[in-house]
């Protein structure tokens, strides 16, 4: 049995092999991030392993990683994510004191999922892949849209003294053009007001059109989670592409801990506490929190929730109450949707 740890980067990969025992049978090995890298890596394993299982480990920075992982496991091979955390507490372990190198790192990693069989394992369907892409797209085009908004606003109230409503929708963005028609701005100014809102206008139907297109793909893939109280279309495709395939966290609890809606234990001395975590996948719990709210407003039973622990626990005490009840019925939804899609792809099918 072979381990491959890879350290991740932006614009190369460093590849570590150890066998069983966790020693290096070759040198590290670096390569480009590019289209290259997947026949590369393995014509390069295939000279270490011969026909030796082979289990690619990689650090947990998907950003990075996501398209080495994707490939991997298309073409047939084993890939788990090994967490920041557990890599850097193997190389504390592993490496010399206060070494710190790529080489080190992706030996780290490879170390970890040796001592760990039971990290999270990457999967991959295909509509649900291009469905992270357009999500992916459309944080960015909201986030470009926050922008330039808040430039126009700033400089309508610093140049037309008035501050516009809603510029994500039609009626907004006309009242302010009209607005800056009657006015007796300088010619420049006036040239980068409508400029601005030009480009808002335009952000704004790319983003409907996107959203539009994540409606059709979700709504196949999700219709049990659509039927939850908070959980938009747009909702629904963030948990799809940060989640992926439901059966990778086999309980609420994991998801829960994922997603940072899972009280820590801080406890000594016999005194019991929890704090807050503040950490987890910060979009996911992002999504819970819209949730909720929603919840708040419209749902009898998530009120009801909320009045029965505010005393205790406070507003907002009360509220990560409810987001992590939300888990366990998102966790059962997603579960139950995933039992029905027709096409996938496993492990098992893509070695065959």
């Amino acid at each position: 049995m072979v381990t491959v740890g890879i350290d991740p980067h932006k614009h190369v990969h460093v590849a570590v092999a150890v066998d069983a025992e966790g020693r290096r049978v070759s040198r590290p090995l670096t390569v480009k991030n590019d289209a290259t890298q997947i026949s590369v890596l393995l014509k390069w394993i295939r000279s270490i392993a011969g026909g030796t299982p082979v289990t690619w480990a990689i650090e947990d920075g998907r950003g990075f990683a996501r398209r080495l992982a994707d490939g991997l496991l298309l073409a047939g091979h084993e890939v788990a994510w090994v967490p920041t955390r557990l890599m850097a507490a193997h190389r504390k372990l592993h490496a010399a004191t206060g070494s710190k190198s790529d080489p080190v790192d992706a030996a780290a990693v490879a170390h970890a999922a040796i001592a760990t069989p039971g990290l999270d394992r990457h999967r991959i369907d295909e509509r649900v892949r291009e469905l992270r892409a357009l999500v992916d797209l459309r944080a960015d085009l909201v986030k470009r849209r926050t922008v330039v908004i808040n430039q126009a606003k700033a400089y309508t109230h610093l140049w037309l003294d008035h501050t516009p409503g809603d510029l994500t929708r039609a009626p907004g963005l006309t009242a302010l053009t009209t607005l800056l028609d009657a006015s007796k701005t300088g010619q420049h100014v006036r040239r980068v007001l409508s400029e601005m809102l030009s480009e808002i206008a335009g952000l704004n139907q790319r983003i409907r059109a996107l959203e539009a297109t994540i409606r059709e793909l979700v709504s196949p893939l999700a219709p049990a989670l659509l039927e939850i109280t908070g959980i938009s279309h747009v909702s629904a495709a963030v948990l799809l592409a940060e989640i992926g395939d439901i059966t990778r966290f086999t309980s609420s609890a994991k998801l829960a801990r994922y997603t940072g809606c899972a009280p820590i234990p801080v406890y000594s001395s016999d005194k019991e506490r929890h704090r807050l975590h503040r950490g987890g996948n910060r979009r996911l719990n992002s999504v819970l929190y819209t949730a909720a709210i929603v919840q708040q407003r419209f749902h009898p039973g998530a009120r009801d929730l909320l009045a029965r622990h505010e005393p205790t626990k406070g507003a907002r005490g009360a509220r990560r109450i409810l987001k992590r009840h939300l888990i366990d019925v998102i966790h059962r939804a997603m579960t139950h949707d995933r039992a029905s899609w027709q096409h996938q792809i496993t492990q098992h099918e893509l070695a065959a």
